[in-house]
């Protein structure tokens, strides 16, 4: 575009607050913390006995690796996160739609889960064993519920902060009310719903390694605990390691998912 007078180009103005993608930023900056914290280990600055060298982590990870004994543990805790998960989060979308839609509905989950968002659900897993036994139905329980409450609450608000006036023309207009939640209501919950599933998955794997530290033979909490009971911290920052990357990965692919879901918005 070039203005009027001397034809000279005018910039674009119209991104926003658009972020720009710098992807060597990143990397640059856990390849600086893993350097410093090696040279430090090598160094004697940090002892063993605190924390072990990156380079003798990955060592354990790999030895893992090869043995084979990554890919059981790791099958066990993909299989109870995305079970648990996605039990907890359909449902929580449904309660969170159900809360912003419908004034009845709203009057009677908005407290109910007030009541049950603040209760740390580690402390519900002796419970969850009551009842569901010490196998693997405990586990997708507490994994499905820690999940189903941040749901519930970024959905619902989600959906009630959609812009009203956007409702309003489209009722001028004559849009029925499927028409109005699937063209306006959808869209623009979208971005708290897809910030709602980052936090649940998250959660979702902090309380699988918890959960998978009572009476499980495999799986990334498992292996963890088993290597901090035999003060092994080279095993254990490898699970660790493990762990970051599984977080690594499901950040990514919710990434993805408002890449496709959010291009509307550049």
């Amino acid at each position: 575009m070039s203005d009027a007078a001397g034809g000279s180009p005018v910039p674009y103005r119209g991104g926003g607050f658009q972020p720009r993608p710098v992807g060597v930023v990143g990397p640059l900056v856990f390849a600086a913390l893993i350097g410093v914290w090696e040279i430090a280990s090598r160094a004697g600055w940090i002892s063993d006995l605190v924390a072990p060298a990156p380079s003798q982590a990955i060592a354990a990870l790999f030895y893992l690796l090869k043995t084979g004994q990554l890919w059981l543990h790791l099958a066990a805790s993909l299989q109870r996160l995305l079970l648990g998960w996605t039990l907890g989060t359909v449902t929580g979308l449904l309660v969170g739609f159900a809360a912003g839609l419908f004034s009845l509905a709203r009057a009677g989950i908005v407290p109910v889960v007030a009541a049950i968002f603040p209760i740390p659900k580690i402390a519900l897993l002796p419970l969850f064993v009551i009842w569901f036994g010490i196998d693997e139905g405990s586990k997708y329980a507490l994994i499905a519920l820690g999940t189903f409450t941040p749901m519930v609450v970024a959905t619902y608000g989600a959906v009630d902060n959609v812009d009203r006036t956007l409702i309003r023309m489209a009722q001028s207009f004559g849009l029925s009310w499927l028409s109005i939640v699937r063209k306006i209501v959808l869209p623009g919950a979208m971005p708290g719903i897809l910030s709602g599933l980052r936090i649940s998955l998250a959660i979702a794997i902090i309380l699988l390694v918890a959960a998978e530290m009572l009476g499980a033979e495999y799986g990334i909490g498992a292996y963890v605990l088993e290597a901090g009971s035999l003060y092994d911290l080279d095993r254990l920052f490898a699970g660790v390691v493990v762990l970051s990357l599984l977080g690594v990965l499901v950040s990514a692919a919710i990434s993805l998912l408002e890449r496709h879901f959010l291009g509307w918005r550049t």
